[in-house]
C-alpha cells in the first residue's frame, strides 16, 4: 500500500496548504546557503522574565493542546474538532501551531504576571495581559524586538529543536540568562 501511493516527480516537497500537521515553516523560505549574519539588538521590549530552571519542558510545546490555548483556536478556525487536536508531538511539522505552543507551559512562572502561573505576559505598551504568542504577534507587527529574560539552567533538557525554533518563530532577539550572559552580550 505504501509504495502505491502516488507522488510527484520533484525534487522539492510540495507542501500541502491545508494540512494542519505539516506547515512550510518561514526560514525555509527565501533560505540561502549563507547563514544570516548577527543582528543588534535596540530598545527591545521583554516579552518574559523567568528565573532560575526554565528548561526546554518549559520552553517547547509538549503534551495535549489546551482546549483555550492559541493553537486549539488556530486547530478550530482550520475545521479541526476538538476531539480531533491531538497533541503538540503529533503536530510538531506545523510551525502554526508550535510556535503558539511555545512557553505553554501551564506551570510556567513569568515574573512580569506577579504571581500568577501560566503561559501569560504582560503585552508592555498596552499593559494587556495576554497569552505569550498574542502578545509575541503584537512586538511583530509593530515591528518591536523582543527579549527573553532568564536565571540560571535556562533551556537545559532534551527538548532543543523546539526550544530554539520556537522564541525564533516568535520574534525574540535575544534570551540573556545568567548562564549565558557573556556569550549573548558579545554577539552584540
Amino acid at each position: 500500500m505504501w509504495n502505491n501511493l502516488s507522488t510527484e516527480e520533484s525534487k522539492l516537497y510540495s507542501w500541502d496548504t491545508k494540512s494542519t500537521y505539516i506547515h512550510e515553516p518561514p526560514y525555509f523560505k527565501n533560505m540561502t546557503m549563507d547563514p544570516p549574519g548577527s543582528h543588534g539588538v535596540k530598545d527591545a521590549y521583554c516579552l518574559l522574565n523567568f528565573g532560575d530552571s526554565i528548561t526546554t519542558d518549559h520552553i517547547s510545546p509538549a503534551g495535549s493542546i489546551h482546549k483555550d490555548s492559541p493553537a486549539a483556536k488556530y486547530l478550530l478556525e482550520h475545521g479541526v474538532d476538538r476531539k480531533d487536536f491531538n497533541s503538540y508531538g503529533s503536530r510538531r511539522g506545523n510551525d502554526e501551531i508550535m510556535a503558539r505552543g511555545t512557553f505553554a507551559n501551564i506551570r510556567i512562572v513569568n515574573k512580569l504576571m506577579n504571581g500568577e502561573v501560566g503561559p501569560k505576559t504582560v503585552h508592555i505598551p498596552s499593559g494587556e495581559k495576554l497569552s505569550v504568542f498574542d502578545a509575541a504577534s503584537r512586538y511583530k507587527a509593530a515591528g518591536e524586538d523582543t527579549i527573553v529574560l532568564a536565571g540560571a539552567e535556562y533551556g537545559s533538557g532534551s527538548s532543543r529543536d523546539w526550544a530554539a525554533k520556537g522564541p525564533m518563530l516568535l520574534g525574540v532577539k535575544a534570551v540573556i540568562a545568567k548562564s549565558f550572559e557573556r556569550i549573548h552580550r558579545s554577539n552584540w
